[in-house]
């Protein structure tokens, strides 16, 4: 008679529409034989969730943003779990730890905890100090008693052990394998077979550089278009950004595009942009989707200086790394690559190597080996 299959709670605070990572995990899990189940939340904005492998639930709360949303989500969360059946529980970054803590330890079932980002490094806590201090009160409270952390890149793995003193196992945020073909026709957005891609994929918040990435446009004498793809916090003051400069014709905001989709649009670009400004230790030791996404998908990167990020770079010879966020400088850099063909050729070679190397078929058997001892 063969055993009970275990169901495994997955948590996130995000509407799950693009979170590549845990879409991963999730399919992984249910490789392992696993039933799972992935809560999130639902807002106004939020698009159709295709049918996975895997369950779904999102909660649609009464407050979406503050204090008020985390405390709501948490409480709401932490009932689920204490009255739904469930054997492992799966929280991903400090604002799905408090319930899933709590839950853990009332009904007495193993509890992973996946560190997405350095999460009291994040900008939007700058400068706010109370409620960086709450944060900070409850990760003091909960992180050093979990048995079993995720990091996403071994930067942010080196901070919490040093903190912690807890034992973390790194699991890179790198995508699956995917062929580089059929990408989505310029045509669809009214740009020219003839005009480059440059290219910015992910959230659209502050210090990514794109307001300057924006001005830069100003100055670039290739013929390009800066493609974004994604919404948040300063979508809409990027969009005034635009017509104010008169850039109607050289920046096309596309929306949210679903994580399924997003490689046949990454396929259009010439070249990635990731070019966050080095504002706080979560987005200095960064290693962002978009990066390794533009890796799988052929495309040369233009990175900031950031530790993880230029490693890579200067491993595989895939890009360029800037040294200032200056409008002029970042237009001198997009065209320098753009027109020296030879070189773009030969980022685009060493690629392919890079895209081998960093996929999650190669990462996935360290994920297996941490949900073993719970299978």
């Amino acid at each position: 008679m063969s055993k009970p299959q275990k169901r495994v709670i997955v948590s996130v605070t995000n509407d799950l529409t693009t979170d590549q990572r845990v879409d991963r995990s999730c399919i992984s899990l249910v490789k392992m034989g696993f039933e799972v189940l992935l809560i999130g939340r639902k807002i106004k904005k939020s698009l159709g969730l295709e049918p996975r492998l895997y369950g779904t639930k999102r909660m649609k709360l009464f407050f979406n943003k503050g204090p008020l949303f985390y405390a709501e989500y948490n409480i709401r969360l932490f009932l689920f779990l204490l009255f739904h059946k469930v054997d492992i529980l799966f929280s991903n970054d400090l604002d799905t730890l408090p319930a899933n803590y709590l839950a853990s330890g009332i009904r007495h079932r193993p509890l992973i905890h996946d560190c997405h980002e350095y999460f009291r490094g994040v900008p939007e806590l700058n400068g706010r100090g109370i409620v960086a201090g709450l944060w900070k009160f409850l990760e003091d409270r909960f992180f050093p008693n979990l048995k079993t952390v995720i990091a996403v890149n071994s930067s942010i793995a080196k901070i919490y052990r040093k903190e912690y003193g807890n034992d973390i196992k790194v699991i890179r945020n790198v995508p699956v394998r995917r062929p580089v073909n059929d990408p989505k026709k310029k045509s669809d957005f009214g740009i020219h077979e003839d005009q480059k891609v440059i290219l910015y994929q992910g959230a659209v918040n502050m210090d990514r550089g794109l307001e300057e990435a924006i001005q830069a446009m100003r100055f670039v004498k290739s013929q390009a278009v800066l493609v974004i793809i994604g919404t948040g916090d300063i979508i809409e003051k990027l969009k005034h950004l635009v017509i104010d400069l008169d850039l109607s014709g050289k920046v096309i905001f596309t929306g949210q595009i679903p994580f399924r989709h997003l490689h046949s649009y990454s396929l259009m670009a010439d070249i990635g942009l990731s070019i966050e400004k080095d504002v706080s230790l979560n987005y200095h030791y960064c290693l962002p989707n978009k990066f390794l996404d533009y890796i799988q998908a052929g495309v040369p990167v233009i990175i900031s200086p950031m530790p993880e990020m230029q490693t890579i770079v200067e491993k595989y010879n895939i890009g360029e790394i800037i040294s200032s966020h200056e409008p002029l400088y970042l237009a001198g850099m997009m065209d320098e690559m753009l027109e020296n063909k030879d070189k773009l050729a030969i980022f685009r070679e060493n690629i392919k190597k890079a895209s081998i190397d960093l996929c999650w078929e190669k990462e996935e058997p360290e994920f297996f080996k941490i949900f073993e001892p719970y299978a």
